[in-house]
Parts: C-alpha cells; structure tokens; sequence
C-alpha cells in the first residue's frame, strides 16, 4: 500500500530482462538498494592471500591523518604514526601488533601498471571541502523535479531512467567507481582454505580474508531520491560483503572545471540523486566515486556509547603515559643539572 512507510533499504542484483541491448545488459547488471534479500559471502580471496607472512610490504609509521581502522583486525586505531603502520606501496594499515600477522601480499605501488590512473592522480585536487557548489543547493519544487527528470531522460543514451513516484519522491540510477587503494576484508570461509588450513590464527584476532578489488570496478545502484550518501557506501560494502566499518570509505563527487579534476567528500545525509538529477548525465559534470575516508576527520557521533566510553579510557591512558615519560624525563635533566653543581665550588 502507497501508505506503508518504506523499509530499511538492502541490496540486491536486478533481474536480466527479457529483450537483449546494451542499454538493458546497463540495467541487469545494476544494483538495486530496496527491500529484497542481502547477498550471501562467497567472495574470492585474493591471489595475493598466503599462509605466510605477506611479502613485498615496506611498513612505516602513519603519518597522514590521526584515526584510521586496522585492514588487519578491522579494529579502530587510535592515534597515528605511534599507533600505526602504513605499507609506503599500497598504503595496507595496520596496528603495530597486527604487522607480524599480515599475510596478504603487498599490492605494489599505487598506480603501477595502470597508465590511466596514473595520469589522473596528477590531475586529481582533493578540495577537503565539504560545503556542496552552489548549483547544488538548488532547490527544485514539484513541478521543476517533473521537468529535470524529462530533460534528464532525453539525454540518456540507455535505459537507465529516472522514475517520478507518486508520494513526489523519485528512482534512478547513479554510478559508482570504487577507486580503493587499501584492501578490504569479507568473512573467512571455507571456500579460503589459506586461513582455514595450516597454522591457526591467534587467539583474539577475528576470522577475516583481505583481498584488493581490481582497478576499475564500478556498480551501478538504483536509489531513491531520499537515500542517503551513508546508505549508498552500506550497500556497496554489503554487495562486496565487506566487513570494514563503514567509517573507513567516503563517497565523494568528481567534476572537471577548466581541465581540473575536483574531489568533494559528500556529507552522509546528501542525496546522491538529487545531485545527479541537478548535475544532468554527464560524467565529466558529475560523477561518484568511493574512496578511502583519508581526511582525518571522525564523526563520534557514529560510535556507540560503549566504544566512546572506551575511547576516553584509551585517551586518559594514553594522557597519563604522556605526563609519565614528560615527568621523568624533566626529573632526568633536573638531576643531571644539581649533580654539576654539586661538583662545582662557589667562585
């Protein structure tokens, strides 16, 4: 019934239809967030994942941002460079605790044998500004959303259309390009007998397979008008089923200006329709991209109640070791200083 409130969304592959074209092959192979059953695992561990120690890493303490989580043990890190490593070739990481247990083999240096991607990174300018253009802020009334989706639909060269519903909401399509440079981890299971056989993982470290998606895997989803940025990288993760925290990807915008490549971090309550539908269908005007969430920046109010009351004990902790070493170290100088003096004699 049109009056029933719509349900959580959750992702599934749309059905093939019936008639062949390469507008319709777009749609079957599109991903649709609505009520519908969450894709069982059964991911392939990468070629990469050995029961040995990972080969080919160059691990150094983190510099770039202060909190992350562990692509190890999924866990948060608090802190950086302290508290973490990063591999310098394909940026894996991970606790110091976590390092001797890495057994997926490094990736190799960002870009390498990928001339495209490559060159874009050097045009690549991440603006770290989360405030939308102003052409984004453009609110549309009823009329104007029946008139956007009409010129949108004229522009498309497939069958990927938008929809108007009758509640004045509206479905459609949006592209997303996972450009990941980090691993991501999915459950182990026995279809990764790597993990399952041979030396037993450590107590205390959950079962998790890592694995590098491929360079220029991109998904089509099919969105409402009110789903959310938060929701749109749920759904991609739960398609990969990816068990990372969410927290550790952002979905960002890419536009071309004046043969400059922008980035824009999307705040979790955009609507990325609405902002395909402002923007029209080009991909050079508008496109979508998800990404590690490399700002630096946390959102605490995402965290449980639990894990923040936890965090303040890891801060006061760590406050109490700082003031420790602080302390001792001033008391080392100032013993150092009165046992010159007392080697010296007045005048």
């Amino acid at each position: 019934p049109s009056g029933r409130p719509l349900p959580l969304i959750e992702l599934r592959e749309l059905q093939p239809e019936p008639r062949p074209g390469r507008g319709r092959l777009e749609r079957a192979n599109a991903l649709r967030i609505s009520p519908a059953r969450r894709p069982g695992p059964g991911a392939h561990p990468d070629p990469r994942l050995t029961a040995a120690p990972g080969a080919g890493h160059r691990f150094e303490p983190r510099r770039r941002g202060l909190h992350t989580w562990c692509d190890l043990c999924g866990d948060f890190v608090w802190g950086g460079g302290r508290k973490s490593l990063q591999c310098r070739h394909c940026s894996f990481t991970c606790h110091y605790r976590c390092r001797a247990l890495v057994r997926l083999d490094c990736s190799g240096p960002p870009g390498a044998g990928d001339e495209d991607d490559g060159n874009e990174q050097v045009l690549e300018k991440d603006t770290n500004v989360d405030e939308p253009s102003e052409w984004e802020k453009t609110e549309l009334d009823q009329a104007q959303v029946e008139q956007r989706i009409k010129e949108y639909n004229s522009q498309i060269n497939s069958n990927l259309f938008m929809s108007l519903n009758k509640d004045g909401s509206y479905t459609g399509f949006i592209k997303v390009h996972l450009k990941l440079v980090r691993p991501v981890s999915v459950p182990a299971t026995k279809r990764v007998p790597t993990l399952q056989a041979g030396r037993p993982q450590p107590q205390g470290v959950k079962r998790r397979t890592s694995f590098y998606l491929p360079k220029g895997t991109v998904k089509h989803l099919h969105i409402l008008s009110h789903t959310r940025a938060s929701e749109v990288i749920d759904a991609l993760l739960r398609k990969f089923t990816v068990i990372d925290n969410p927290r550790k990807f952002a979905l960002f915008e890419r536009s071309e200006k004046d043969e400059q490549v922008y980035l824009r971090k999307l705040g979790d309550d955009e609507q990325p329709l609405r902002l395909r539908l402002l923007a029209g269908p080009s991909e050079k005007v508008l496109s979508f991209i998800l990404k590690e969430n490399e700002t630096g920046e946390v959102n605490w109010d995402a965290f449980t109640l639990p894990e923040l009351h936890n965090f303040l004990l890891i801060l006061q902790r760590e406050e109490e070791e700082h003031l420790r070493r602080l302390r001792h170290r001033y008391a080392r100088c100032r013993q150092k200083m009165q046992e010159a003096l007392a080697t010296r004699t007045p005048g």
